[in-house]
């Protein structure tokens, strides 16, 4: 019978204390994202139970010391407020759909100040935008959540922000939140204890993890889109680099090394429809991300999504959605911020 690659012992059993283990901090704001919270924690609870010794330590920490409730309801009371809680070596930011323009000036003098005792500084789903905010990933690469990634790059163009499932540079990490934090873990834990390791606590949680780069950037672009042809695949990637110079499709064929009727094809028989249709309704889809995650004018949004005219902006919005892009600002603004993740 073939041995197991890391030893399980029995889930209760309570793991060997470890003058090393690497201190975690889990900053969490209201309507946080309870599965990227969790994605976070049980990595680190498996890794001290598969081990059978405490790699690592874990506290929640709030913006004040009162009970902070997710996105889905679900309350928990921190152990920590930012005044009062204790040095980290990585602090993790979880925060709701207004990381945008979340303000906690507090909080972001507890994580300069463990900046400077030598932490690692984390966000997963949308938190990389209060880090932003406060120039804490000046200089990093980074990723976030994708329905707010063309917010962040307007609001941040200075910034690397990447589509990747998660993004480790150097003392800063990033997921864009979801299961993408679980893998963004497991690469955390190989760095510190070793394949064997990770690959035990992927197993724990019937996960499959992924390594490459090229799997981490087109994985979060397959699960939405539901695309599985390689080449509309790659196609769709492009687009969606080249939203605002509108690229022609002979140009997109060439970038691919393949005639325009070869792509045509691949459209038609993965997605029912011709290459310039779908590009179309993607620029229209990311102006209606726009609208809803940042405060740039309708003109502005129009430009960033390659219509030149604001008018025929207008009309191709209406003719997609059924409303006028303005509707979505006044929409927002009545019902107060969209939950996202």
């Amino acid at each position: 019978m073939e041995k197991s690659r890391t030893a399980r012992p029995a889930e209760n059993a309570p793991p060997k204390p470890a003058a090393a283990a690497v201190r975690y901090a889990v900053l969490v704001f209201p309507g946080f994202p309870l599965m990227a919270f969790s994605s976070v924690i049980e990595p680190l609870r498996a890794a001290n139970i598969l081990s059978g010794k405490q790699c690592y330590s874990w506290i929640t920490v709030g913006p004040e010391d009162a009970k902070i409730v997710a996105s889905n309801g679900v309350g928990i009371d921190p152990d920590y407020g930012v005044r009062s809680a204790p040095p980290a070596d990585r602090i993790v930011v979880c925060s709701g759909g207004n990381a945008d323009n979340l303000v906690a000036e507090d909080a972001v003098a507890w994580i300069r100040k463990s900046l400077r005792a030598g932490a690692h500084i984390g966000a997963v789903a949308d938190a990389a935008f209060f880090l932003a905010r406060a120039g804490l990933l000046d200089g990093h690469s980074c990723t976030l959540h994708w329905t707010s990634q063309p917010a962040f790059r307007e609001a941040f163009p200075e910034l690397d922000m990447r589509r990747d499932l998660y993004v480790i540079d150097r003392r800063r990490f990033t997921s864009a939140g979801g299961v993408g934090c679980l893998d963004m873990m497991l690469e955390l834990i190989t760095r510190d204890y070793g394949a064997e390791l990770s690959a035990g606590v992927a197993e724990w949680y019937v996960h499959s993890p992924l390594r490459s780069s090229i799997d981490r950037r087109m994985m979060p672009l397959r699960l939405r889109t539901g695309i599985r042809d390689q080449l509309v695949l790659s196609a769709v990637a492009i687009m969606e680099d080249s939203v605002e110079e509108r690229l022609t499709m002979p140009a997109l064929a060439e970038r691919l090394g393949i005639s325009p009727d070869k792509l045509e094809r691949a459209f038609q028989a993965e997605l029912k429809t011709v290459p310039s249709a779908y590009y179309r309704r993607l620029r229209l889809r990311r102006a209606a991300e726009l609208l809803t995650h940042s405060s740039l004018p309708v003109g502005e949004v129009a430009l960033s999504c390659g219509f030149a005219n604001p008018s025929s902006f207008a009309r191709a919005f209406r003719e997609q959605f059924g409303h006028a892009p303005g509707e979505v600002r006044r929409r927002r603004s009545i019902a107060g911020e969209v939950p996202r993740n």
